[in-house]
């Protein structure tokens, strides 16, 4: 583990390499899982407030999904999350061919929006926790990302230098830069071994 400040950091950000591959994984992060994608309370208001945009992105049954049970849930384990749709694939995702992508990103790069998405969603395979007195930050390996770390071995990519922008949007441009800092002097140290 890494601490800097108030901030724990799981070693695997630092050493485990991580670049994603659509053409391969097809998305299916948006696809699998035990529930929605975790949402913050300040998250489930500016979707509540974007809705009416977002809508025409999504496909019929997520907009059924949605409408139903409304833009965010909370599930078994009382978290917000965004809906699904019968139980699968998050209610906010949409198809291009083959790949499953996101609803609300879409229209944030079209310029209809101010938010791109969920921050869980942003950040993934990497989740961030916060405690009483710190926050964690750790990767998790998932099986739907497997040519994601193939690739990332390819061409040389580490999970933070891969989730620089979600990261940044979480934690700040300063704990970036020191993150980048202690990943380098990990480096050193591991090859001086």
């Amino acid at each position: 583990m890494l601490r800097i400040n108030n901030t724990i950091f799981s070693l695997d950000i630092l050493e485990k390499k991580f670049v994603c591959d659509l053409q391969h994984c097809y998305g299916n992060c948006c696809r699998y899982g035990d529930s929605g994608a975790p949402v913050t309370e300040e998250e489930a208001a500016k979707l509540e407030q974007i809705w009416t945009v977002v809508k025409s992105y999504l496909k019929p049954a997520g907009v059924e999904s949605i409408e139903r049970s409304g833009t965010t849930i909370f599930d078994i384990d009382n978290d917000h999350v965004t809906p699904l749709i019968d139980n699968k694939e998050c209610a906010y995702s949409v198809m291009e061919g083959n790949i499953f992508k996101c609803g609300i990103e879409m229209a944030w790069k079209d310029g209809k929006i101010d938010f791109q998405k969920p921050l869980s969603c942003h950040l993934f395979p990497a989740k961030i926790k916060q405690f009483t007195d710190f926050k964690a930050v750790n990767y998790s390996e998932q099986p739907v990302c497997a040519e994601a770390r193939r690739m990332g071995q390819k061409e040389g990519v580490y999970v933070y230098e891969f989730l620089k922008e979600p990261l940044v949007r979480a934690l700040g441009d300063d704990m970036y830069e020191e993150l980048c800092i202690a990943a380098k002097e990990l480096r050193k140290s591991n090859n001086k071994r």
